[in-house]
Formats: C-alpha cells, structure tokens, sequence
C-alpha cells in the first residue's frame, strides 16, 4: 500500500488480520470456511489480534508506524487436512500473502540519517516486487477538502510519484529497469465510511476529474522502472476500503467496507490480468520468464489448474512454480487457462458448485474468491479494468 502518513494503512491491516481470525465475522459471511489464515510469525500475528480488538473493546486506534518498515507474511492453509493422494494432485501446496508496512512519513519528508536512509531504500525495493500496489486516497482528507479536491488530489499524486522517483537510482540495479515489479496498482479510498454516498464508480470519476494530468505523470513514472510497460495497469481499478466504522466512543470493526475484498484482489487480480496480457502478447519474453521462475508467485498455468480442479502437478520448487501461458499446452490448452481466468456470472457459480460437492477445496477457494470480487462489483465497492 502506498499511501500518506495518517492515510490508514496500519488499521487496515490490523483490520484485515483481525477479521480473518474473527469467528463471529465468519458465520456472518453465510458460507462455509474452508481455510484458516495464518500470520507465520506468531508475534506480528499477536500484535495484529491485539490492535483489533482494542478497536473492538476500547475504541483504541493503533498507533501508526513511523520508525521502520515490516512485511507480514500470512499463509492461506486448507481447514480440512487433505490425503497424500490429494495433496500430490494438488497443482499448489500454498498461498501466501505478504503485506509490506512502512512509514507514511518516508513519502513526505527526507529521511533523519544514512541508517533510516538505507532502511528506507530496502522497504521499498521490497514493496516494488509485490504483485499489486494500492495506492491510497485518504478519505478524512478527501472530505476534508470539499470543494477543493483537486488540491489534495494533485497534490498526493505529486507526492507519491516524487517519492518514487527520489528513490528511482537507489532501487534500480544499476540504473536497469525492473522486470519483478508491481504491475497492478490499484486506487484505493481509505476511510470510504467517512463519504458514504460515494460508490467507487463516483470516486474514480472523482480522481480522474480533478488530477488526470497527475495521475498520469505517476503513471509515467511507474513505467520507467518497469521493463515491459505495457504489460502495466496504473488507476485502471479502484476500490472502497474502510477498516470499520467509527463514530464517538465506538469502532465498530464488523462494519469494515473492501477489506474482505482484498485476500481475493491479491490472489485472483493478477492471475486475471497476466492472462489477458499474455493473450495479448503484452508480456515480454523476459518477463514472462520471470513469472515462470519466481518460486514466489503462482503463475498462470498454476492458478487454472488448481480452479478448474484438474489433478496435475506442474514441475517446480514445492509446486508453486508454474510454467508461462504458451508453455502450458502439454498440460492444459490456453484456451482452458483462459476459461479459467475469465469465469463469471452463473458459468462461476456452477464451478464453485461443483468443486464444494466434489470436496475440491483449492478450487472452491479460487472461484469463492472470483465470486467475492464479483460481488464487491455490484455493491459498489470495487471496479476491475476491462482492458
């Protein structure tokens, strides 16, 4: 997430790690829990809990971070404990989400000495090989300039990309543009409850009204660190987040808007969007290499596997490593991994179905992850690019 200081990334993640550890929160979704996730190192995940329910019980914010950046590591694990027979069908073992967490301040201001400035410049080589990037429009300040949103608007946008270029030499290997580097980044409005008659549609119209010219310079500045940058999507998606709703004395942590939205934007966004490109051919040779070999990322050729429940293993490290889309056909055509990535509506749903009756539970989290997104569309809360 980059955003601001004050913009609300902390709570958000404590929002977001709280809520998933939340039973009460769970039965209310209606739907069967079929994973647990987990923060695998147990103190972080203490903290995590401890932060959310002081905002439950106390009306408690947690504090910001302003001193040093830390990445969280969650692992998605399967309820129930699949045979030896079906965990070698498995076409993954795992999925694993890591959310990176850094001072606000490291946009806005120069850096107290040589120690934070290197400590500056690891988070965000770190943040820089995410999968997706959300790019945080703080709502309190949004409403706060009434009238005047352009001001703040360009001004953010300003902010951000001169953060990143003030770092551009620091984080490129020798002045060479990145192949791992976030290629999704999503706008994203923090505190969506404090503007509640504001539906996604209305705050992407919003930003594109009053700080297109900046938005696009951002843009600009993203691609050239990026090799291969039309395989890029900057503010083409946008999504509502609100870590709870907050009124005098109270935080109400269940009344929370888009952060149930974000476990299945990280797993499914860019499994959707690399598709499309490679469809397109909009991704380099050399990229495509790299989502093939990143024992880190579950490519393409894994991901639809494990959705349409097929029973491959694809070779590679622990299994998490999948070959690149035109190298898949021994496996699995490309016209099925583009069924996969682009399953919706009732064509969804009958796949979700079948998967919970067949006890495929891979495959009944990815698409209940599609069937998440979709919803988050319809209630307003998110919006997936078309192109």
């Amino acid at each position: 997430m980059f955003g601001e200081s004050g913009s609300g990334k902390t709570v958000l993640l404590s929002s977001f790690y709280g809520a998933a550890q939340d039973a009460a929160g769970r039965e209310d979704a209606g739907s069967p829990q079929l994973y647990d996730l987990v923060a695998d190192d147990t103190t972080q995940g203490d903290r995590l809990l401890k932060n959310y329910f002081r905002m439950e019980n106390s009306a408690e914010v947690p504090a910001g971070n302003r001193f040093r950046a830390e990445p969280y590591r969650f692992t998605l694990s399967l309820r129930s404990t699949p045979s030896a027979a079906e965990r070698k069908a498995m076409p993954v073992e795992a999925v694993q989400l890591v959310w990176h967490d850094y001072p606000g301040e490291w946009f806005e201001r120069s850096v107290s000495g040589p120690e934070e400035e290197r400590r500056r410049v690891e988070a965000f080589r770190a943040l820089l090989v995410s999968d997706v990037a959300l790019l945080l429009v703080d709502g309190q300040k949004l409403k706060g300039a009434a009238g005047e949103e352009e001001r703040y608007l360009k001004a953010l946008f300003h902010t951000l990309r001169t953060g990143l270029v003030r770092l551009r030499e620091d984080i490129l290997d020798d002045g060479r543009e990145l192949v791992r580097f976030p290629r999704i980044w999503v706008l994203a409005l923090s505190k969506a409850d404090l503007l509640p008659d504001l539906d996604v549609d209305a705050f992407k119209a919003l930003v594109l009204e009053n700080a297109a010219d900046e938005l696009a310079q951002l843009r600009e500045a993203i691609e050239s660190m990026v090799q291969g940058d039309d395989a890029l999507s900057v503010g083409e998606d946008a999504l509502l987040l609100s870590s709870a709703r907050f009124t005098p004395g109270r935080i109400a942590v269940r009344e929370r808007i888009g952060v149930d939205v974000l476990l299945p934007l990280a797993a499914m966004l860019p499994f959707e969007r690399h598709v499309t490109w490679a469809r397109r051919q909009e991704i380099p040779a050399k990229v495509a290499r790299e989502l093939a070999d990143n024992a880190g990322t579950i490519g393409t050729g894994a991901m639809a596997l494990a959705m349409l429940g097929a029973k491959h293993r694809l070779p590679g490290r622990l299994g998490l490593i999948s070959t690149a889309l035109a190298m898949v056909v021994p496996l699995l055509s490309k016209d099925r991994v583009q069924d996969a990535a682009s399953l919706a509506g009732e064509k969804l749903k009958g796949v979700h179905a079948r998967a919970l009756e067949r006890k495929q539970t891979l495959a009944a989290i990815l698409t209940g992850f599609k069937i998440e997104l979709e919803r988050a569309e319809r209630e307003g809360v998110l919006r997936r690019s078309r192109r």
